[in-house]
């Protein structure tokens, strides 16, 4: 897993993807982590999202994508449907769902560069010991890349 110190959004923004992949629950609620200015600034991604059902668990281990255009950039956005709900502690996400979603984000995009967080390893509760070999797994022969903001330690 090659690892990326930077901006995901903005690497997306600048042509360094043609998929970028985010981590989302059951219920459409994208107002934090990294699903919130993915919201606020791809409404697309947010309405593709809003087309599956409400809640419904059997999302999970789904995915669903939203074309992006902005200026020179086209890109794809990958909602990632690796928990059911956001609620309580804990760990929300589902290892089982992050395997899946994985799989066919690997099955969809095979010749793509792909970008990623820490998915599900932030307020989903989740280990990324665990997480990481599973979407190294799934991405195994792929260009796929985990990006993290740059350290601020001095």
């Amino acid at each position: 897993m090659r690892r990326i110190e930077g901006d995901l959004i903005q690497l997306a923004l600048d042509g360094a993807f043609d998929v970028i992949v985010h981590g989302c629950n059951c219920f459409h609620a994208m107002n934090a982590g990294f699903a919130k200015p993915i919201a606020q600034g791809f409404p697309e991604a947010l309405e593709a999202d809003k087309a599956n059902p409400y809640g419904d668990a059997g999302k999970l281990g789904t995915i669903s994508t939203a074309e992006i255009r902005r200026g020179k950039a086209h890109f794809t956005i990958v909602n990632a449907y690796t928990q059911h709900h956001w609620r309580g502690d804990g760990r929300k996400v589902s290892y089982d769902a992050v395997d899946t979603c994985f799989r066919a984000i690997a099955a969809a995009f095979p010749e793509v560069r792909i970008g990623y967080p820490m998915i599900g390893a932030g307020l989903a509760g989740g280990d990324w010991l665990v997480i990481a070999p599973l979407i190294e797994t799934a991405l195994n022969g792929l260009d796929h890349s985990l990006v993290v903001l740059p350290s601020t330690a001095a």
